[in-house]
C-alpha cells in the first residue's frame, strides 16, 4: 500500500511519525513532499525507507489514501497539481477543517474524507474527528478508522459540527495546556509552589482525570460529585470557578466560530480565483 502525504510541516509529521510509532505504517508504504524538500529529506533520514519526493504529483499518483497536510489557501493551488494523476479509486483525506468536502468533491474524482488530527496523536491518544464524502465505501471507512485507531479514538462526526469538535479535541489541548500554566503560576505566586512542581502535579492529575472519563465509568458531574463535598474546600472551589467562567466558554465559542467563518470565506475566494485562472 502506497500512503502518500502532502505536506510534512507539523501536523504532517506528526502523523507521519505517529503512524510509524504505533506499527500502523511501514516506512516503505510512505511518500513523501513537501515545499521545503528539507523536511521531507528529514523524515527519511529518520525513517529508512521512507521516500522523500521531489513534487507533489510524484507522491499522488498511484497512492491508495492522500494525506493533504497543507494550509487551508494552499488548497485550490495544490488540486490543481495533482487532479491529472488522480482516479476515483483513491482516497483523499484533508486534515484542515476549513476545506469543505463538497469543495474537494467537486474538483478532483477521488473517495473524500476529511480527518481533524490532534497533538495528541503523537502519544498515541486523543480523538481524531472523521467525516466522510459521498463517493466513501464502507471498506474505505473501515481502512481508514483502522489506520487512524492505531494512533487515536475515532469519532464519526456530521461536517456541521466540525468548528464546535475541533475547538475540544484539536485546540482542546493548547486551551487546557494555558489554564494550566495559569494555574501553575498563581500557584507559585501564592503559595511557594515551584512552578515545575505545579505543572508535574496537574499534568498527572489531567492524565488521572481523563482515564477516569474515558474508561473509569465516570461523568463530569459525577466525578464532581464524589470529590466536591458539600461544605469542602473543593466545593468552595468549583462555586468560584461557576461564577468567574460562567460566560468564557460561549465567548470562546463565538470567537473561534467567528475566525472559522472568515477563513471559509477566504478559501472560498482562493478556489473561485484559482477556477477562473484553469
Amino acid at each position: 500500500m502506497k500512503v502518500a502525504f502532502i505536506g510534512t510541516g507539523s501536523m504532517g509529521s506528526l502523523l507521519i511519525e505517529a503512524f510509524l510509532r504505533s506499527g500502523a505504517l511501514h516506512p516503505h508504504f510512505i511518500y513523501a513532499s513537501n515545499r521545503s524538500r528539507e523536511k521531507a529529506d528529514g523524515l527519511a533520514k529518520r525513517y529508512p525507507g521512507l521516500r522523500a519526493v521531489s513534487s507533489n504529483v510524484e507522491a499522488a499518483a498511484g497512492s491508495q489514501i492522500i494525506f493533504l497536510c497543507v494550509r487551508p489557501l494552499d488548497y485550490p493551488l495544490i488540486l490543481a497539481e495533482i487532479a491529472d494523476v488522480l482516479d476515483e479509486n483513491q482516497i483523499v483525506v484533508s486534515i484542515t477543517s476549513p476545506v469543505q468536502i463538497e469543495m474537494l468533491e467537486g474538483r478532483i474524482p477521488c473517495k473524500i474524507a476529511k480527518i481533524i488530527p490532534s497533538i495528541t496523536h503523537s502519544a498515541l491518544s486523543g480523538a481524531s474527528l472523521c467525516i466522510y464524502g459521498q463517493r466513501i465505501l464502507p471498506e474505505d471507512r473501515l481502512l481508514l478508522e483502522q489506520l487512524m485507531s492505531s494512533i487515536s479514538e475515532p469519532v464519526v462526526i456530521d461536517e456541521s459540527e466540525t468548528r464546535i469538535a475541533s475547538d475540544i479535541s484539536s485546540c482542546g489541548p493548547a486551551f487546557i495546556a494555558f489554564i494550566l500554566q495559569e494555574w501553575a503560576e498563581a500557584a507559585a505566586r501564592h503559595t511557594g509552589l515551584e512552578y515545575h512542581h505545579a505543572i508535574r502535579l496537574g499534568a498527572e492529575m489531567l492524565h488521572g482525570t481523563g482515564k477516569l472519563l474515558t474508561g473509569g465509568g465516570f461523568s463530569p458531574e459525577e466525578l464532581q460529585r464524589r470529590v466536591a463535598v458539600p461544605g469542602g474546600v473543593t466545593a468552595e472551589g468549583i462555586a468560584v470557578l461557576s461564577a468567574r467562567l460562567q460566560h468564557v466558554f460561549s465567548a470562546l465559542i463565538e470567537t473561534t466560530h467567528r475566525k472559522f467563518e472568515e477563513d471559509l470565506s477566504k478559501l472560498d475566494q482562493s478556489f473561485t480565483k484559482q477556477a477562473g485562472q484553469v
